[in-house]
């Protein structure tokens, strides 16, 4: 019982956190997103939950930043209002290392809302008719460095352009694919264990009805079977629940719910494999050999999962986040304001996932020793 109990503590935990914790301030978009060399520029920058208009001790920082030695600080900057902010720069005359092009990440820092940060906001081009040959670097490349940036106080989830406050649907599309793979562990465990023992052998059940405790026998193959196919149910449902947060999620990302990425693909072949499990079952007259059939059917349908989620995703490029080729979380994806979130979510969706499982298993009881009663 305790563990139930948890699972509905920890959900809670997870929705009350997961959707109204703020995300941290963040740089939506700068206009404009190109400038040439050796022209003073003003830059208008959009700002995501940003503060620009409260007052603070010390002044915003503004830079356009090209790596760690090479950085333009604004001249001057208005603050339209907290969202918006016009920084004034002056171009320097030659690029760094002789480059005919550099993307300029965007960085303001806020004594409140903190440092934010926008990757390529501004391509430079090098203008050829003022280039001067010869000339060294301009001074104001490494007069302003980036440095002693503050950090947001609070408790917050970072920013992140492209998935804004979808961010907050890590929490329960991604829970549901490790609730669908210890569940499918569970069914394969339980398979295995129907193709061990014999199909003589007992186990005694208590059953409750009515505030009367019944005792009956029940064969073991029966019941591991039984637990089987709930376990593989479940986790088959929870596996649709991800393919369908996925979609919502790839709509609002990727501009459509199905872009025929990798993951997608092999999701749905993964999936569909496990639909075949219940066919299989529903197939046969007699329930000892449909048992026996879908059990081996199982041991192959789990064995074929891992490469299909976990391996064939990793050989090709992929839109989900990780680097080309590894559709994965890594430690870019995830900070740890998100991680006391994420991990509770996984416990707390697979607990719950048990929770069904079991549910089925004892309705699946009921029925079977209603049809013995008949």
């Amino acid at each position: 019982m305790w563990w139930k109990i948890l699972s509905v503590v920890l959900l809670v935990y997870v929705f009350l956190t997961g959707l109204l914790v703020p995300l941290k301030s963040g740089i939506e978009t700068v206009e404009p997103a190109a400038a040439h060399t050796g022209r003073e520029i003003t830059i208008r920058f959009y700002g995501y939950n940003t503060f620009f208009e409260k007052s603070a001790e010390s002044p915003i920082r503004v830079w356009l930043y090209y790596d760690s030695q090479y950085a333009l600080s604004a001249s001057s900057f208005t603050v339209v209002n907290d969202t918006i902010l016009d920084a004034r720069f002056n171009m320097p005359v030659n690029l760094p290392e002789g480059k005919q092009t550099v993307y300029l990440n965007a960085i303001i820092d806020h004594p409140i809302a903190g440092a934010s940060l926008l990757p390529a906001a501004i391509e430079l081009n090098q203008d050829s008719s003022g280039m001067v040959a010869g000339l060294p670097l301009d001074a104001a490349w490494t007069t302003t460095p980036v440095e002693t940036l503050h950090l947001q106080k609070g408790f917050s989830f970072p920013y992140q352009n492209v998935i804004y406050e979808s961010i907050r649907n890590t929490y329960f599309h991604v829970p549901m694919w490790f609730v669908l793979l210890f569940l499918f562990c569970a069914s394969v465990w339980y398979s295995l264990l129907y193709l061990a023992n014999p199909s003589d052998s007992s186990i005694i059940r208590k059953l409750k009805v009515a505030g009367r405790t019944l005792t009956y026998m029940v064969p073991a193959g029966q019941e591991n079977d039984r637990r089987a196919a709930a376990y593989a149910e479940t986790g088959l449902l929870f596996g649709i629940l991800g393919l369908l947060t996925g979609m919502i999620w790839a709509n609002y990302t990727w501009g459509k719910p199905w872009s025929n990425d990798i993951k997608q693909l092999m999701t749905a072949v993964a999936l569909l494999i496990y639909l075949a499990y219940f066919i299989l079952r529903s197939s046969f007259d007699e329930p000892e050999k449909s048992a026996r059939l879908a059990a081996v059917y199982n041991i192959f349908a789990f064995a074929s999962l891992i490469p299909l989620l976990y391996i064939v995703p990793r050989m090709f490029a992929s839109l989900h986040p990780g680097a080309t080729g590894n559709p994965a979380f890594g430690t870019q994806d995830l900070d740890n304001t998100m991680r006391a979130v994420f991990y509770p979510a996984i416990i707390g969706w697979t607990l719950l996932g048990f929770w069904i499982a079991n549910l089925r298993i004892r309705y699946q009881r009921l029925f079977d020793r209603a049809m013995d009663l008949h």
